[in-house]
């Protein structure tokens, strides 16, 4: 089937556009995504409506088959999400949860412990934002309900480092990826004075985005710095008990059965993805292992030796005829983010074939001042992002685009110009209502997904804000220390404002 071509027509950017306003205006998010999707493949086929519907056929099929044979990836995330529903449940039955919160309330006296050590476990569960994401989110959310720390709040906390922090790091599988990814832009355009890891390191140095994003994440929990529609769900927050109680009075969790299994999910997962990395290699090391791991097939790995040890230490703490239900209740708790997941495939899919992401980046064609091209690279990824909810698409679209151009118009401008990619990429995956990694960051808070995007976006579009002026005086000074230090200023200077904003309208 011949599909119709949107390359050049700002028409590309209708469905996801009418699918992200639909779904914050309307907060019904499965409704937005599928009129995104019927719309899309309507033009695509030129509106004919059996052509749509078999070509809505192919796209659902691409999901499980792919280049003539299985493709179970995205399966493989499905099952993990039910497993993490079953682990989460599991927990929650046998009152572990509960205990962990009992325990952590006599180590944590504050709030804003609760939050910091939410934010910290950033530092052991960074080596994919999946991951991080839904399991930060079941060890620390009866720990922040028992503190009264709102769903959004937490929901914010995960999603603002999970990809910032993935993105910085080596060792995670962004890091692996884009760093083999660099390997191959090096060779094409012949550049010798670098090495892709070396090339990786210094653009880390000049992602601003990620980098004060994470600031900032320790910042709001630290100081309780609340904006926007924030401010309301943590003051309902305040006002009513949200806590995870154990199903049965009689219960009396126990604080190893949740952090044993815990464990065992860390360690297998990351096990896992060693050695399924370590398959494609001659000769074993840690970097190459990323640049090759199974994502997907980790985590089922772990979850599955997660729910074992979850049921090995809850042995006689649940009555036996409870634990279908309880399976039952932690599958069914994760259907409404499957739906979604799902979805939002779906109309990636779709995205793809508009060609959205070439269209706008035929947007930065023509005559411009070098100084400019950072700053010009960061919006447009942003922009990109955004409307197609995929760092990793974005990624690869324009990282080979930045690299041309920075070649053709100074090629000192490079590692600038593809950070600036890699932040973008980040700052649109944030505020992306049909970003994988927000809704996975609401499903590990158990929070309203729009709720966590409107709460989360006055966050993100300040540290864009902040790093845009950063990445305007990297283009035009070349330094990365003076970059920093314009960001740096410029948002503590728009925290002081939107504080002085707040108090005022508080009086």
């Amino acid at each position: 089937m011949q599909l119709i071509d949107y390359s050049s027509s700002f028409m590309s950017v209708i469905p996801a556009f009418l699918a992200l306003a639909l779904a914050v205006f309307t907060r019904r998010v499965l409704l937005s995504l599928t009129i995104g999707i019927i719309i899309g493949v309507l033009m695509l086929t030129g509106h004919h409506p059996l052509n749509a519907l078999t070509h809505f056929k192919d796209i659902a099929v691409s999901l499980v088959w792919a280049d003539g044979d299985w493709s179970f990836g995205k399966l493989k995330i499905l099952i993990f999400l039910l497993l993490l529903g079953i682990f989460t449940s599991l927990l929650t039955y046998s009152g572990s949860n509960q205990a962990f919160a009992d325990w952590a309330k006599q180590h944590i006296q504050s709030r804003h412990g609760a939050k910091m050590l939410t934010a910290c476990l950033v530092f052991v569960t960074f080596i994919d934002d999946y991951f991080h994401s839904l399991a930060v989110g079941a060890i620390a959310r009866p720990v922040t309900d028992r503190f009264k720390v709102s769903r959004a709040k937490l929901a914010y906390i995960l999603d603002s480092t999970a990809a910032p922090m993935c993105v910085l790091m080596p060792v995670s599988s962004w890091g692996a990826s884009i760093i083999a990814t660099l390997a191959g832009l090096l060779v094409t355009y012949n550049l010798t004075g670098y090495t892709p890891m070396g090339m990786f390191v210094a653009m880390s140095a000049m992602n601003y985005y990620a980098l004060f994003a994470l600031l900032m994440v320790f910042f709001v929990a630290y100081f309780s710095f609340d904006i926007g529609s924030m401010t309301r769900f943590e003051q309902q927050a305040l006002s009513k008990n949200h806590e995870e109680q154990a199903v049965s009075n009689n219960l009396k969790g126990r604080v190893y059965a949740l952090i044993i299994p815990v464990l065992v999910l860390i360690f297998a997962t990351i096990s896992a993805m060693l050695y399924t990395g370590a398959q494609a290699l001659d000769r074993f090391s840690i970097l190459g292992a990323f640049e090759n791991i199974d994502v997907n097939t980790s985590l089922v790995f772990g979850g599955i030796l997660g729910v074992l040890a979850v049921l090995a230490c809850t042995v006689g703490t649940i009555p036996a005829h409870v634990y279908p239900k309880a399976v039952w209740q932690g599958m069914k708790s994760m259907f409404g983010a499957i739906c979604i997941l799902i979805l939002a495939w779906l109309i990636s899919t779709v995205v793809s074939e508009m060609r959205t992401g070439e269209f706008l980046s035929t947007l930065i064609a023509g005559n411009i001042h070098p100084g400019f091209l950072p700053v010009i690279l960061f919006v447009l990824s942003s922009v990109m992002a955004f409307a197609t909810g995929t760092s990793w698409g974005t990624f690869g679209i324009m990282l080979p685009i930045a690299a041309a151009m920075a070649v053709k118009i100074d090629p000192s401008l490079i590692i600038p110009c593809l950070s600036a990619v890699m932040a973008g990429a980040v700052c649109g995956d944030h505020c992306s209502p049909i970003s994988d990694t927000t809704i996975l960051s609401s499903t590990g808070a158990q929070c309203n997904h729009i709720d966590h995007v409107t709460s989360q976006l006055p966050y993100a579009l300040t540290v864009a804000a902040a790093t845009a002026s950063g990445y305007l005086v990297l283009g035009f000074t070349h330094s990365a220390l003076l970059g920093f230090g314009l960001t740096a200023v410029v948002l503590a200077v728009l925290i002081l404002v939107l504080r002085s904003k707040k108090t005022t309208l508080a009086a």
